[in-house]
């Protein structure tokens, strides 16, 4: 006879096998593995790879949570989730997430706050800030938004209250006339016809107020894991106005330096360069400046071509020095001679601005200038839409 179990005696449970059998494609594996010994990655993706790996070596979901230090329910969730999705099964589910605080009222709320001037409701302030925003819509609609709330609202809609640019209208009523015929100088045009071989094209303005400041202490040059050290302190030397005529196409500047700017010293800047060849033996030499007093108006047209006949002085339009070359090559001067400014007097900028000018004429070329008159009729086409619409903006 053959004897049954003792009595008294119990009987071990078995675990019971998972019904969904893992087989990894070879891609499927490489994938898990990496994601396995990542150690950058997030601990969840981490474990979940390593679920799914130890299932495919067909160990039991009870063993892979004693192996890995997680409950069954986990290790069978997992499980389940990559036998019905594969990979994309393992990520997060989409969560519906805590109630949102506020309300679609309240962002709006803020963003019209944000697009208003503060003067407009009597803040005493020049534009906003957020802990200002949040401070002035808690105040006036009990809306209890924090800064970093606020700032992620406006970010959403590129606004950015607390910066400002500043513009200005175009008020010269020929200014398409007068900056088209700057345009087309630059391109070798005049009156519709290309510039002859002996045409030059002359940019003229001045630089003002170039101050010698001497330092208290001298300025130490650049050294090992240190940058130039410019003492803060110094005493003031006096100014000197710099001016500049630039050749458009032959890419050379002729320049001096003045006590003050007016029509004296601006006449004796055009005499230096008249006086030189190739501008005294020249057929048209066309001289473009701005509005400034030196050289405005028809006074300074009939005084440049009484005393230079071969002279003809181009206006720009009022506010326009963007399109005269010579704020570009003035722009080079202060980044490369003038800064940091650390001169012990008036003669020493003197001789900088002198040197720097031979040295530039030797390497300097003509400056890529791209706008043309189709630029400025798109600009100004574009500038009439924007003044035809703000009245309708305001109203809103």
């Amino acid at each position: 006879m053959t004897a049954g179990p003792a009595c008294g005696g119990h009987k071990e449970h078995m675990p019971v096998p998972s019904p969904y059998l893992i087989v990894l494609s070879s891609k499927e594996e490489a994938v898990l593995a990496a994601r396995a010994r990542s150690v950058r990655g997030e601990y969840r993706v981490r474990l979940r790879a390593r679920i799914v790996l130890a299932a495919a070596a067909g160990k039991n979901n009870a063993a892979i949570a004693v192996e890995l230090g997680v409950c069954t329910d986990t290790v069978r969730k997992w499980r389940r989730r990559f036998a019905a999705g594969r990979l994309p099964g393992l990520k997060d589910a989409r969560r519906s997430g805590r109630p949102p605080v506020f309300t679609a009222a309240d962002r709006a709320e803020a963003v019209a706050l944000a697009c208003a001037l503060p003067a407009e409701s009597g803040v005493p302030l020049s534009r906003w800030s957020c802990p200002e925003l949040a401070r002035e819509l808690a105040a006036r609609c009990q809306i209890a938004a924090s800064a970093s709330t606020i700032r992620r609202w406006l970010a959403s809609d590129a606004l950015k209250p607390w910066q400002h640019r500043s513009w200005i209208s175009v008020r010269d009523p020929e200014f398409a006339a007068k900056a088209a015929r700057v345009l087309d100088l630059y391109a070798g045009i005049w009156d519709g016809a290309p510039l002859g071989g002996n045409d030059y094209v002359i940019c003229a303005d001045e630089k003002t107020s170039i101050q010698a400041r001497c330092r208290c202490h001298p300025t130490l040059p650049p050294g090992k894991a240190r940058a130039m050290r410019v003492e803060h302190d110094y005493t003031r030397g006096g100014a000197l106005a710099y001016l500049a005529a630039w050749d458009v196409h032959r890419a050379q500047v002729s320049g001096r330096c003045e006590h003050t700017t007016g029509i004296a010293p601006f006449s004796r800047l055009v005499k230096q360069v008249m006086t030189a060849e190739p501008y005294a033996s020249a057929d048209r030499v066309f001289w473009i400046a701005d509005n400034g007093s030196s050289h405005r108006g028809a006074a300074s047209i009939k005084r440049m071509t009484k005393a230079w006949p071969n002279a003809h002085l181009i206006h720009l339009p009022v506010h326009a020095s963007w399109l005269d070359q010579a704020e570009i090559y003035f722009s080079v001067v202060q980044r490369k001679a003038l800064t940091p400014n650390d001169f012990t007097g008036l003669s020493q900028i003197r001789d900088r601005l002198a040197a720097f000018e031979i040295r530039y004429n030797a390497i300097a070329r003509p400056f890529n200038w791209k706008f043309t008159r189709a630029d400025l009729s798109d600009l100004l086409h574009r500038i009439d839409a924007h003044h035809a619409t703000q009245p309708h903006t305001l109203a809103a």
